[in-house]
């Protein structure tokens, strides 16, 4: 049986998979589950064309079969359609973006009113900060920049040259303990990206071994999951300061088209998507 190759996101999100994998859990299911290597594609992780990353390039090259991201990056990437792809589920990773600052001056959402919040365009960062601010700031208020990867922003933010960022765990935590501030968060699920080969079987039998792996993960010691999710930040931030209060890790959902319409109104309203997909156009058939 060929391998279902997974383009890597962060460890936050890709956790389910990471202890699926070491503990056996795709074996077990009858799937041959591996994650793909970085030098199998060239990538930029600061680039503003999404298709030009890890996990969209690894994807767009055929060198991988599924990968997660944002709800609404998975609409996107569809959308921009290099290669055909489909939405298969949410993923178990419900993590929060949060809003950080190291300026004494900034203390709340209504302090941005057009001030620049960093970013990494066209992700979680992006979509969640205008989903964040607009509760608070009209929308021509609203400045977002990209920068780039977490470890970017966090870099540009800590040093004064954005006022603001948006970050996700381990990053985050990273922020906080280095002086920084949060002025909210934003909670949001993530969208699985599938090729259009991987049959009705194979993804029965992944989600269940996904879905195990997270009872695992809400079962066992917190310290070792940890460590695989602070690795990225290259031993600046130890497990036991790793926060817990930005991340949660649930069974798969179903993307409904209930979610799908009003998800969908929303970025039409921003003019981040063409306006002219359906929901059948990007769910796997059942």
């Amino acid at each position: 049986m060929a391998d279902i190759v997974i383009s890597p996101n962060h460890g936050v999100f890709d956790l389910p998979e990471i202890v699926a994998i070491r503990a056996g859990l795709f074996d077990r299911a009858g799937l041959s589950v591996r994650f793909a290597a970085d030098e199998e594609v060239a990538f930029d992780p600061a680039a503003r064309d999404p298709f030009a990353r890890r996990k969209e390039a690894l994807f767009a090259a055929d060198q991988a079969d599924v990968f997660n991201l944002c709800e609404w990056g998975g609409i996107d990437r569809l959308e921009r359609n290099r290669r055909q792809g489909r939405i298969a589920y949410l993923r178990p990773a419900v993590v929060a973006q949060g809003l950080v600052s190291f300026d004494p001056r900034l203390n709340e959402p209504h302090d941005l009113g057009g001030v620049e919040v960093g970013v990494n365009e066209f992700t979680g960062s992006h979509y969640t900060a205008l989903h964040l601010l607009e509760g608070t700031l009209p929308r021509q208020e609203i400045v977002v920049r990209h920068i780039g990867a977490p470890h970017a922003r966090l870099a540009e933010v800590r040093d004064g040259r954005v006022p603001a960022a948006m970050l996700m765990e381990p990053f985050l935590s990273l922020a906080l303990q280095s002086g920084g501030h949060l002025l909210g968060a934003y909670f949001y699920r993530g969208a699985q990206i599938i090729a259009p080969d991987l049959d009705a079987e194979r993804r029965t039998s992944y989600v269940a071994a996904v879905n195990a792996a997270v009872d695992l993960i809400n079962a066992g010691p917190w310290r070792e999951l940890a460590e695989l999710i602070v690795a990225e930040t290259g031993g600046a931030l130890p497990a036991d300061r790793l926060g817990r209060g930005h991340i949660r890790y649930t069974h798969a959902r179903p993307y409904t088209e209930k979610r799908f319409t009003e998800s969908y109104a929303w970025m039409k309203s921003w003019g981040l998507t063409s306006g002219a997909s359906g929901y059948s156009s990007l769910l796997a058939a059942r």
